[in-house]
């Protein structure tokens, strides 16, 4: 189904002004990844699904189009550079300063939920038989509900599970068919799942505990130059000085656009002073 020009223009507009995704320059990618369905669910053009999706109050729709015209591609140990540095640098630094045993770390963008099921499974690794003293629960959010959906069932095939050593293999997952392992309820249980455009204003329960870590990893790359600038200072603004923020290697900050003091590739610090 072809889309016309007033309505690229206005899906285009409807998906940068509510959820900060730049699809200026995919017409293309538009059209395959929506035009048979529209087609196949009876919609006689584009600004009829619009319609649709502008007015349908459960959500549903919203996810189904986002879920089309973004990928949700990840694995477990993604980036481990991220893991190493988290387990050799900033957890000693957190944990030297932290205030009634607590670590707040914030998965911005959850997608189906290996970032944060690996994060936890290296806080448990770390603390060790001291974990129950600390409270390490990691807030895992995403726009997208169909994708936490999957996130909280916690089953993953075994291509998404390379970067995983065999003992964090045998001992947090439970091999439930030929090609699928069920993550294990004590790392499911360190994980707070909530729905959460970052296009809307931060909380102001952030603002007011802030946190030591977050991750925003591959999910800027949909957004355009101003859009990832303002939400990077607002990413600053709930981050404990001294905190650290995480990003895909294959983005950047500018780095007259942030407050944020740039440590290595995709990591950054908000300074202590």
């Amino acid at each position: 189904m072809e889309i016309t020009d007033r309505e690229f223009e206005r899906l285009v507009g409807f998906m940068h002004k509510n959820y900060g995704i730049n699809l200026s320059a995919k017409r293309v990618l538009i059209q395959g990844r929506l035009g048979n369905m529209l087609r196949e669910r009876g919609f006689k053009s584009y600004n009829d699904y619009l319609d649709a999706v502008m007015s349908d109050t459960s959500g549903a729709e919203v996810t189904t189009i986002l879920n089309k015209l973004t990928t949700n591609h990840t694995f477990f140990m993604r980036e481990p550079e991220h893991y190493t540095y988290l387990k050799e640098v900033i957890l000693p630094y957190m944990v030297a300063n932290a205030k009634d045993h607590e670590l707040r770390i914030w998965s911005a963008g959850c997608s189906s939920g290996e970032e944060c099921y690996t994060t936890a499974m290296l806080l448990n690794e770390y603390f060790g038989r001291e974990k129950s003293k600390w409270d390490t629960r990691i807030l895992a959010t995403d726009i997208s509900h169909s994708v936490m959906d999957k996130a909280k069932l916690g089953v993953y095939n075994a291509e998404g599970m390379k970067g995983l050593s065999p003992e964090w293999k045998k001992k947090y997952f439970k091999q439930i068919s030929d090609d699928k392992f069920e993550i294990c309820q004590e790392i499911k249980n360190e994980i707070i799942f909530k729905p959460f455009n970052l296009m809307d204003n931060m909380p102001n329960t952030f603002k007011a505990r802030p946190f030591d870590l977050i991750f925003c990893r591959n999910v800027m790359i949909y957004f355009d130059q101003p859009t990832k600038n303002a939400l990077v200072n607002r990413f600053y603004d709930v981050v404990k000085p001294g905190g650290y923020f995480y990003i895909g290697h294959a983005e950047s900050i500018p780095r007259g656009e942030t407050k944020f003091e740039y440590i290595k590739p995709a990591i950054y610090r908000r300074p202590m002073k």
